[in-house]
């Protein structure tokens, strides 16, 4: 066993508690421009770096998101809970200075929310249920239109995150019979981008080898060359059974590798056990069993934040010159647009007198158009005056003829 070992990329090195961490720059520039591209509603062909989270219905991809936060604010239940896609923007903030009175400041914005901070994340919950209910329905209904969060914290690494709705069999509520093939169409709206990593979510008390999460994936990156694997709930698999050779990438190889996780469990929710405690249980689950203590430091949840961070700041720079490139075309040709529509004016007064001059010019037009002086005007078919004249001599008059 000794020899065994995880693919290089899956160990995150320790980081330095002096060292700016990883993506303090690149990954908020791409959250700007991922959230100009959302108030605009544009349909820009210009394809962001991101990560995608999918995984079935409770294959724990809300623990998971709440420990990478450190928080509770996601909304729960035994039916599909994610009915949006959900835009998580996780900000690294400062620490508060030793000695400086009160705790380090967390708290949430949404894209739709301008200028209002939640400082409460069951408020945030609380608005994620709403913003859900207005656009999917309180009925388990699902919708392809976007929440947007930022959530500052001292606790996260930069990381942004896309989590979309779990793959359900069984249609509940107001669900439609072919709900699941309409999740998968909008996961695979996601995914199938090269511009898009994959965080393959799968619980290791299922089949593993048949994970929703790992065949989806598939589909859309078959070599496994953007899929990242998260195995959770590793501490209630069968009794004698194992997600070791899950872990080293014996069984579906995944370049980018996996991570093993433990979820805090329904009753831990229920009896309001921290995330913090259940981190330092996750730490001793994994240095406590033979089978995973070698590669203890290479699972848990901290570990896999450190790798979402540095994979994603690598890919956000191997795309860099293509984005730049793509977005300096765009705009050559915005500018381009823009310039047609003439000196933007900004006083009032000179946005009348514009106003003039644009109905001086449209009758001037109009009028040469109804005397047949227009330049422009077609010679194959009367247009204008003369088909003004045509109507009223020929098609008006039999019209008439044809009532009396």
């Amino acid at each position: 066993m000794a020899d065994e070992s995880l693919p290089s990329v899956a160990a995150a090195p320790p980081m330095s508690s002096n060292a700016a961490p990883l993506g303090h720059s690149v990954i908020p520039i791409v959250n700007k421009l991922q959230d100009i591209f959302a108030r605009l509603g544009s349909s820009s062909t210009i394809e962001l770096p991101q990560v995608a989270v999918v995984g079935s219905q409770s294959s724990g991809k809300s623990s998971v998101l709440e420990a990478l936060v450190g928080r509770d604010f996601l909304p729960r239940g035994s039916d599909i809970c994610t009915r949006r896609p959900l835009v998580l923007q996780l900000l690294q903030t400062k620490r508060k200075p030793d000695g400086a009175a009160g705790a380090d400041e967390e708290y949430g914005e949404f894209l739709h929310l301008p200028g209002k901070r939640f400082y409460n994340f069951n408020d945030i919950r609380r608005e994620i249920q709403a913003e859900t209910d207005k656009e999917a329905g309180g009925n388990k209904g699902v919708s392809d239109k976007q929440i947007r969060l930022k959530i500052f914290s001292p606790n996260v690494l930069d990381i942004t995150l896309v989590d979309l709705p779990g793959i359900t069999k069984v249609p509940v509520g107001d669900q439609p019979s072919d709900i699941e093939a309409r999740i998968r169409t909008m996961i695979m709206s996601y995914i199938k981008l090269p511009s898009c990593l994959i965080l393959a979510v799968t619980p290791a008390n299922a089949d593993l080898a048949n994970s929703d999460a790992l065949q989806i994936a598939g589909n859309a990156d078959p070599d496994g060359y953007r899929t990242i694997g998260v195995i959770t709930k590793l501490d209630i698999m069968d009794r004698g059974t194992d997600a070791r050779n899950f872990l080293l990438g014996k069984v579906i190889p995944l370049r980018l590798g996996y991570i093993g996780v433990v979820n805090r469990s329904q009753e831990d929710i229920m009896f309001n056990r921290t995330i913090k405690d259940a981190l330092v249980a996750e730490e001793k689950f994994f240095r406590s069993r033979p089978v995973y203590s070698d590669i203890a430091d290479r699972c848990g949840v901290p570990q896999l934040a450190k790798k979402l961070n540095q994979i994603l700041v690598q890919h956000i720079k191997t795309l860099l010159p293509g984005l730049k490139s793509r977005i300096s075309a765009a705009l050559v040709s915005t500018a381009k647009e823009h310039a047609t529509f003439g000196e933007i004016i900004e006083s009032k007064a000179g946005q009348s007198a514009l106003l003039l001059n644009i109905l001086a010019k449209y009758s001037e037009a109009f009028s040469s158009l109804i005397e047949g002086k227009n330049e422009e005007m077609s010679t194959a078919e009367l247009s204008g005056g003369a088909r003004i004249h045509y109507i009223f001599q020929s098609i008006f008059v039999k019209s008439l003829e044809v009532c009396l």
